[in-house]
């Protein structure tokens, strides 16, 4: 399939490590994926569920001891520690090579290891990045070729190059003691062991698209983002993007996929799906940011999808996609979990394989089982979901939960203050997550588990690439879309009604949309935020755009002490921003 000494030699050396029984070149066709599919399901590694219900649907049950990525195995392997940084586990990279061939050494006796060349981007296009994945499971195969562009072209748009990422994973004994998931910034290598769960193996995931990329994008002048892009189509048929950072469970697929309030859809409003989860960006010919997905399809938490959340999504999973851990209904053969319906099927196994048959003490799919859906599948996916060329970035919204302290969303004063309000990203704990509620959790740009080098450099890149933009820089701002009452309930209705915020955003992007300044940024006049047809006032709506200076003069003191972190690494601008927004708070 390919001449390229690179790709062979590597490929060479770990066929020596491994000592698999066979090799099998994964050529992006149908023919070969079904036959691997059909193959997958005689050995109970994947089960053909109703395929008049759910056409090319599949479901998959990891290892009990392996349902979620594993932060505390996950390693960033540069040549220095301080590289980096405090907020990754290091290891040596010559220590975690010589431990990882240990644990793999023969893994592969007696399986077939199945090589995948891939494309992060649309094949040939500027944004495009290749990687390589060896590995012994029909899962990771079946679902690299949803969430990624896999096959011959890849080895073709590669060519002789050695510009391109190695990826090597085992499953070797799914032995959460030895479960490494390693990265090596320097040899653009990810190599992960004992796992077979989603994050932890499809390493074009978060492996690549971010760990590996946001180094990739530091030294060749580009960004690596944990962000949804989406179009806002307004009635004259003009689409502005945006590129958004959530944590988690602060609504990025549902905001990636918003269906607008009926109000906004007799107008004519639309809104465009180009990603859900990440952004590459990069600066274009005219000088403005544009946004590509390098993905291929969603990787999404299926608990809490249902038509009423996030219709756009489940209507994704309805064909071609592959369910892990959720509940089998034998009756139908089709799959449930929590939160799809009320209707629990009575006749069911758990997502452990287990009789549950609807038993309300327990739960009957993992809280973070997972579908795997090709994005093409998704209504309101974007035409310019194929660009090579990417989109043209308006804004970028940073978002968390906070319970008092951010208001519904303000804009930064200029970039380099956006920066900060990035770093700054927080979210409360609920009381689902932990047992302990209101505990501020900092997770800047939504990257802190994600970024592959110091998160201090990662922020001077951004200032950096702020001064390259200049002028044309997009707009930054932040919502919260999770403010409380008194009695503990939210107060802004959130979901499709997020439009209405969005659409101030574009305003301001555009000049026509005036604003108040506040210590912490401009927040709406609350006469332009769109309350037509919503049960809310504007006086409740003025509440939760206050500013309170004595929250935010202890966010202040939060603020400085997880800074603290970071050491001399900090920019001089953040600890300069910090400074200018206390003074504006006395």
């Amino acid at each position: 399939m390919t001449n390229n000494k690179s790709v062979l030699g590597w490929i060479e050396e770990k066929k020596a490590l491994v000592n698999p029984d066979k090799v099998v070149w994964i050529d992006g066709s149908e023919e070969q994926l079904e036959a691997l599919r059909a193959e997958a399901c005689s050995t109970g590694e994947i089960i053909k569920l109703n395929q008049e219900k759910l056409p090319g649907c599949y479901l998959h049950r990891t290892a009990v001891n392996d349902v979620a990525r594993v932060e505390h195995r996950t390693f960033i392997c540069s040549e220095k520690e301080e590289d980096a940084g405090p907020t990754n586990h290091w290891m040596a990279p010559a220590e975690a090579y010589k431990l990882l061939d240990d644990i793999a050494r023969g893994s592969y006796k007696g399986r077939t290891m199945y090589v995948i060349p891939y494309s992060m981007g649309p094949v040939g296009s500027p944004f495009a990045k290749y990687g390589i994945e060896l590995t012994d499971s029909i899962y990771v195969v079946l679902n690299m070729a949803i969430m990624t562009r896999v096959g011959q072209n890849v080895l073709d748009a590669l060519g002789d190059s050695d510009d391109w990422v190695r990826g090597l994973h085992c499953k070797c004994d799914i032995d959460e003691e030895k479960r490494y998931i390693c990265h090596f910034p320097q040899d653009n290598t990810i190599i992960s062991v004992n796992s077979g769960y989603g994050g932890n193996v499809l390493l074009g995931k978060k492996c690549f698209a971010l760990r590996i990329a946001s180094n990739l994008g530091r030294q060749e002048g580009w960004m690596a983002e944990h962000m949804l892009i989406l179009g806002l189509e307004n009635p004259q048929g003009e689409i502005k993007y945006i590129a958004a950072a959530f944590p988690s469970a602060c609504g990025k697929t549902n905001l990636a996929m918003l269906i607008p309030p009926e109000l906004y859809r007799k107008k004519g409003y639309k809104v465009w799906c180009v990603g859900d989860d990440i952004a590459w960006m990069r600066i274009g010919e005219d000088g403005r940011l544009w946004a590509v997905n390098p993905e291929n399809g969603f990787f999404g938490v299926a608990p809490g999808t249902n038509m009423k959340s996030n219709p756009n999504a489940l209507i994704s999973t309805q064909k071609g996609t592959i369910f892990t851990n959720v509940v089998h209904n034998l009756d139908e053969n089709t799959v449930w979990w929590e939160g799809l319906d009320k209707n629990p099927p009575t006749n069911s196994l758990n997502w452990k394989g287990e009789v549950w048959n609807a038993d309300p003490e327990t739960k009957g799919a993992h809280p973070n089982s997972r579908f795997t859906a090709p994005a093409k599948n998704c209504p309101c996916i974007s035409s310019e979901f194929d660009s090579g060329k990417g989109v043209p970035i308006s804004a970028i919204v940073f978002g968390g939960r906070r319970a008092k302290t951010a208001p519904l969303v303000y804009q930064s004063r200029d970039w380099e203050n956006g920066v900060f309000v990035g770093s700054i990203m927080a979210s409360e704990t609920t009381a689902a997550a932990t047992g302990a509620v209101g505990v501020v959790r900092r997770d800047p740009m939504a990257m802190l588990p994600f970024c592959g080098y110091h998160m201090g450099d990662y922020w001077a890149h951004w200032l950096e690439m702020g001064k390259k933009l200049g002028d044309k820089a997009p707009k930054i701002f932040n919502v919260n879309w999770f403010r409380l009452d008194d009695e503990g309930h939210f107060i802004w209705p959130g979901f499709g009604d997020n439009l209405r915020v969005l659409e101030w955003i574009i305003a301001r992007c555009e000049g026509k949309a005036d604003a108040v300044e506040t210590p912490i940024g401009f927040v709406p006049k609350a006469e332009d935020i769109n309350l037509e047809d919503l049960d809310i006032s504007r006086d409740t709506l003025k509440s939760i755009l206050e500013v309170d200076k004595a929250l935010w003069a202890s966010e202040a003191e939060g603020i400085e002490e997880f800074y603290q972190k970071f050491g001399d690494r900090l920019p001089k601008e953040l600890k300069n921003q910090l400074e200018s927004l206390k003074s504006r708070l006395k």
